[in-house]
């Protein structure tokens, strides 16, 4: 056994047993159910964990990540979650988070092939290609890099909002809001991108402002 898999192991028993100390009902509590507030599509980057990004106790975020943050409307994964977390936990809030540094949407600027994710960074190259003229015309490619994770992001929660599970939540008068953010490695803070929709008619207004 390595030692690294055998210190995950210990550091499960020692987090067991602090949590237990603080609260001897805790993971009693925690099994009854989940109601979190708020859905969380982030990126897979071991960089970025959702709770601790927020400061949010388990319970309160229900979490889908995948390369880049991406709302692709073929893929089941997400939209599973997706449709759990608006129709049976009746979240409030869901939030797109993407982060400077991003590998995926780096190598969606490039034309190297770095195996099968190329099929994934493919939808990507799309969100680049759509503000080709706006991203290309930054010839600093360190700021154009940081243009291109914003515009993902926003791209990403126009998505969501086209999806049938958000639009039939929506027309059922369900309290829904989608917001846009993005996360600094090398602050530790987020900023909000200001894409915060809670219906149709915001959806429209937010797009023209942004783009």
């Amino acid at each position: 056994m390595s030692d690294f898999y055998k210190k995950i192991l210990d550091n499960n028993k020692i987090w067991v047993e602090t949590a237990l100390a603080k609260d001897p009902l805790y993971f009693k509590d925690l099994a009854k159910g989940q109601t979190p507030p708020l859905l969380w599509i982030g990126c897979s980057d071991s960089r970025v964990p959702a709770n601790e990004i927020i400061g949010a106790k388990p319970g309160e975020v229900f979490v889908h990540r995948n390369i880049a943050n991406m709302v692709i409307h073929t893929d089941m994964n997400m939209l599973s979650v997706l449709d759990y977390a608006v129709n049976v936990l009746k979240v409030k809030h869901v939030i797109v988070c993407g982060h400077f540094g991003c590998g995926g949407v780096n190598a969606a600027m490039k034309n190297d092939s770095i195996g099968i994710i190329d099929n994934w960074i493919r939808h990507i190259k799309d969100v680049y290609r759509l503000h080709q003229e706006f991203l290309d015309a930054i010839s600093n490619e360190d700021e154009r890099f940081n243009a291109f994770v914003e515009i993902n992001v926003k791209e990403q929660v126009f998505d969501l909002a086209k999806t049938s599970i958000v639009q039939s939540a929506w027309k059922s008068g369900q309290d829904l809001t989608l917001h846009g953010w993005v996360y600094g490695l090398n602050s530790g803070f987020v900023t909000d991108l200001d894409v915060n929709i809670s219906s149709n008619k915001d959806l429209d207004i937010v797009y023209q402002l942004k783009f």
